[in-house]
Parts: structure tokens; C-alpha cells; sequence
């Protein structure tokens, strides 16, 4: 099993076998979950390739005009007030 030390700063250096593991490299990022079944923390791999996030958004019923977009953009912004 894999060890770390949190320093004063609440930082964490990965070990080496844990960073190979999950093929991180330097400006990668990590997420940590709970698993509520364990009881644990694990933590994954959260860099994702532009690729990868093709098709999340799913394209409009129907194309907007720049008009449409404007009036959207000024809806959303008088209700965040």
C-alpha cells in the first residue's frame, strides 16, 4: 500500500506507483469521490481529451438567430439580479 504525508499547507505529494497507476502527470487534475458502500474516498484521474466530451451537449431543436441569443443572454442576466 501506497503512503503520503500532508504538509502544513494541506498539500500531498502522490507517490510515484500511484501517479504511474493512474497515468497522471504534472498539471493533471484529480477528483475524490465517496464511496458510500466502503466508506471510503477514492480518487480518479479527472483530466478528460476535448474528444471525449463530443456529444454532452446535445445540438437545439431548432437553429437560434443571433437575435434569439442576445434576448437569452438578456433574460438570464436581468433574472440574476
Amino acid at each position: 500500500m501506497a503512503a503520503a504525508t500532508i504538509n502544513s499547507k494541506g498539500k500531498v505529494t502522490i507517490p510515484v506507483d500511484v501517479r504511474n497507476e493512474l497515468g497522471l502527470r504534472s498539471g493533471d487534475r484529480i477528483e475524490f469521490s465517496f464511496n458510500e458502500a466502503t466508506g471510503r474516498y477514492e480518487v480518479c484521474r479527472a483530466t478528460r481529451s476535448l474528444a471525449s466530451l463530443k456529444g454532452i451537449v446535445k445540438k437545439p431543436a431548432k437553429p437560434m438567430s443571433i437575435e434569439d441569443l442576445n434576448r437569452a443572454i438578456a433574460e438570464q442576466g436581468a433574472s440574476a439580479q
